[in-house]
């Protein structure tokens, strides 16, 4: 299959370019994904880098894609269907039905990176919900550049107790039904503890990472316990996986004294259960004080990630 020549621009981001990548067809509706590139890179790059981002999340963590660039790789992000540079009107934003739309995007954002950078061997880097469903991805589909994943905290389980835990098992068939249903406000204290207009570190639009939480769908939900149903079975990933997470999980709450220092947003039991049984060649990395997006977190914890990740991709990149 041959890759469309992409149409660049100057991005929102200094030193970066985005073009839109081929549109995708999910039952009658058209979705929009596009792809980021940094546009400085390494004279003679060794790998390329693609970034994946979870919910509620779009590119702007510039400091890792000069972490990446560093280590010798091409950088690129994809901001997946309705989600970030990708929203188009009407869209109901990061809903999808089916984990394997976001194996969709990583599939397309490979193949134009590598059309763009050269043949070179691909490491996936992502975070959170595009974690599992590039776990999902790597196990199903993959592709023959593909060297590497990096799971930054897979949403392989939420802390949920009592009847939300049991409610969330219903939401594959409640999905079913009403995919477009809004079952979950999400108001999240984590991204407001991000948000530099709210005080915090990170600077990045409102609209597209939203400080107030972005609610979900019966859609997303059911689509995601059933991905998780899958990971817990164990998965069968041929390449090499770093799957690196916070040390504790905590309540996303403002009075949680280690609300800046824990993952708040899901449950790292999970991913030490699950991690070992997704492939026979993972590595686990439990980060001590980080957040949910480990390349967010304070400074010393990021930087014990960063450099976890570099260790890591010179062993499966020459």
């Amino acid at each position: 299959m041959t890759t469309p020549e992409l149409s660049w621009s100057a991005d929102i981001l200094d030193g970066y370019e985005a073009a839109p990548l081929p549109t995708a067809q999910v039952g009658k509706e058209t979705v929009a994904r596009t792809l980021v590139r940094r546009v400085e890179r390494p004279e003679s790059p060794r790998a390329i880098a693609l970034h994946v981002h979870g919910r509620n999340d779009y590119f702007f963590q510039t400091h890792l894609a000069d972490a990446f660039t560093e280590n010798g790789a091409a950088f690129y992000a994809v901001d997946m269907r309705r989600a970030g540079r990708s929203i188009q009107p009407g869209d109901i934003p990061h809903h999808f039905t089916d984990i394997a739309e976001v194996g969709e995007d990583i599939s397309a954002a490979i193949d134009a990176a590598i059309a763009d950078a050269g043949d070179l061997p691909v490491i996936v880097h992502s975070h959170s919900t595009g974690a599992l469903g590039a776990a999902i991805w790597a196990n199903d589909v993959g592709h023959p550049n593909l060297a590497g994943v990096i799971l930054n905290s897979p949403l392989f389980g939420l802390q949920l107790h009592g009847w939300k835990a049991a409610g969330i098992e219903l939401t594959p068939i409640i999905g079913a039904i009403a995919p477009r249903w809004v079952m979950d406000p999400a108001p999240t204290v984590y991204t407001q503890r991000l948000a530099a207009a709210d005080g915090g570190k990170w600077v990045f639009r409102d609209d597209w990472k939203r400080s107030s939480g972005q609610p979900a769908t019966a859609g997303w939900l059911g689509a995601t316990v059933s991905a998780r149903r899958r990971i817990a079975k164990g998965l069968d990933i041929q390449v090499p996986v770093l799957l690196a997470h916070a040390d504790s999980s905590g309540p996303d709450k403002f009075d949680n004294p280690r609300v800046d220092s824990q993952d708040t947003v899901v449950d790292v039991v999970p991913m030490r259960e699950y991690g070992p049984k997704l492939g026979p060649r993972v590595q686990m990395s439990e980060v001590a004080g980080a957040m949910h997006d480990l390349s967010l977190s304070s400074p010393e914890p990021r930087q014990t990630y960063l450099a976890t990740v570099a260790t890591w991709m010179d062993t499966v990149v020459e």
